[in-house]
């Protein structure tokens, strides 16, 4: 039997949920490289002392080779789970950026009179989703937009650290003072994807405040067919 479609307020907003889940995956993959490297660290292990020769290999003047294969281990996987840290927590900020952005994007496109089955993204040379604009106004009724503002402009004073690092960055010979700007502003830029996703959790609420009156009227549709097909109905 054939999948009744879904109208466009509920396609919408599942669209808008896999973003969601999308970034929920990508920040507990981060939490979890982020613990595995940890349990590898040489402060919270004993590195055994044991050691093995290799045959057919000699450290010079016909000594053999030793290894300590179990800090060689260790060194191994810091490397291996660092990279994955580093690699998980770039998804993350991606993930969680197309997850805010996506619910602004949704509630501007409500907001427009559209009707959006799905949120829509442009893409780079890569064919990769990108980004849409983070900010979300005329929320004026909305009891959550004090904290929905709040979370946008920490969102975006971290953005803006982040670029401004990046200017300084790519400057070949800093001054003093500019060297303190570029620290500071990699420590302002900290904690974007926690931002983003903060920020998208409270929009994708806002999504569902602004997919309100649009439900409703479709219920309203629904409930004056169904009172047209009764009166239709042959009486006894």
């Amino acid at each position: 039997m054939p999948k009744t479609p879904q109208y466009w307020t509920e396609s919408l907003f599942d669209s808008v949920y896999a973003l969601y889940e999308t970034a929920r995956e990508y920040q507990l993959s981060y939490l979890a490289a982020q613990l595995a490297s940890a349990q590898a660290e040489f402060d919270r292990r004993k590195p055994s002392e044991g050691r093995i020769t290799l045959e057919g290999h000699s450290a010079g003047c016909g000594r053999p080779l030793l290894r300590e294969p179990h800090p060689d281990a260790l060194f191994a996987l810091l490397r291996v789970y660092g990279d994955a840290a580093t690699e998980m927590h770039r998804r993350y900020e991606e993930a969680a950026l197309l997850f805010a952005s996506g619910a602004a994007w949704a509630i501007r496109s409500i907001q427009l009179g559209h009707t959006p089955p799905v949120v829509s993204f442009q893409t780079d040379q890569y064919d990769n989703p990108v980004q849409h604009r983070l900010s979300i106004t005329g929320l004026t009724n909305y009891a959550g937009a004090p904290a929905l503002g709040r979370a946008y402009e920490q969102l975006a004073r971290r953005l803006s650290a982040a670029d401004h690092a990046v200017h300084l960055a790519e400057q070949s010979d800093l001054a003093d003072h500019e060297a303190g700007e570029l620290h500071d502003a990699h420590d302002a830029a900290m904690g974007i994807a926690d931002s983003a996703y903060a920020y998208g959790l409270l929009a994708q609420k806002a999504v569902n405040f602004v997919l309100l009156e649009p439900r409703r009227a479709r219920e309203r549709v629904i409930a004056l067919a169904r009172v047209a097909a009764q009166a239709d109905q042959p009486t006894s």
